[in-house]
């Protein structure tokens, strides 16, 4: 099912973006120590589950330090256990095995989960939480372009080829189009200008009273490791399952690590 947003070409990020996305990837990962304090200050978590997927061609072991992190403020984290994230050839071609990994979680905790995903499993995210709402508490996602044309990304020629679909057949169409529409469920965007993988323009949440976006400074590898997402994202799983609230950039610290947040 198609979404007119598809029909959006928004330019790729720049070369140069692409390029020095390894090095300010290691800068932000090399920064956590220093954020230590804030990631801190974080409330604890009420110990439901949280499942979160990796990018494209990636596998739990890119997620290890967010989902460490969240585990240690006591919520129930769960990695994908599928393996590299190569899109359909993954999940399934109706996203069959990631559906069953979430009710996996669900039957197993009695209680609805929380779903957090890196760009290309962002768009999974999207996709499994509009097809079981009952069993997804939100949705937060970094960096996933889930609106748009896959082809405003800088990868989407790799993704033809470990994924095995191409960029505009059915499948692929069918995810993008799903992924793009309203969530029935409270959803949060984390996304950075500087993205030197994804157009950003194409990761931001449409105007709605359950949805954020909450912009960082960051390249797109290093969302996971990131402190300003680490923080973001425990944040938003902090909030009471029935009192979902926005994000609050209040204060000076936040102001500074958070350019824009909400909506334009």
């Amino acid at each position: 099912m198609a979404n007119d947003a598809a029909d959006t070409v928004v330019a790729p990020p720049s070369p140069l973006l692409a390029l020095t996305e390894l090095p300010r990837a290691l800068l932000e990962f090399g920064m956590l120590p220093w954020a230590a304090p804030a990631l801190a200050s974080v409330p604890h978590g009420d110990g439901h589950p949280v499942l979160v997927i990796p990018g494209f061609n990636a596998s739990d072991k890119s997620t290890r330090i967010l989902r460490f992190y969240l585990r240690r403020l006591g919520y129930d984290v769960h990695g994908w256990d599928l393996g590299r994230n190569r899109g359909p050839r993954s999940i399934g071609s109706e996203g069959e095995k990631l559906i069953a990994r979430l009710e996996a979680i669900h039957a197993a905790e009695g209680r609805r989960v929380s779903v957090v995903g890196w760009s290309l499993g962002g768009i999974m995210a999207r996709v499994i939480a509009h097809r079981r709402p009952a069993m997804v508490r939100q949705v937060i996602t970094l960096g996933a372009p889930f609106s748009g044309t896959p082809r405003s990304t800088r990868v989407w020629r790799i993704y033809e080829y470990l994924s095995g679909h191409k960029i505009d057949d059915p499948v692929a169409l069918g995810y993008m189009g799903e992924a793009a529409q309203q969530l029935t469920v409270p959803s949060t965007a984390i996304w950075s200008r500087d993205d030197g993988i994804v157009p950003w323009a194409n990761c931001v949440e449409p105007h709605c009273a359950t949805t954020d976006n909450i912009e960082i400074f960051g390249s797109h590898f290093g969302m996971p490791v990131n402190p300003a997402v680490l923080y973001a994202v425990a944040d938003r799983l902090a909030q009471p399952e029935d009192d979902w609230k926005p994000f609050d950039r209040r204060g000076l610290l936040r102001a500074m690590a958070y350019p824009t947040v909400g909506h334009a």
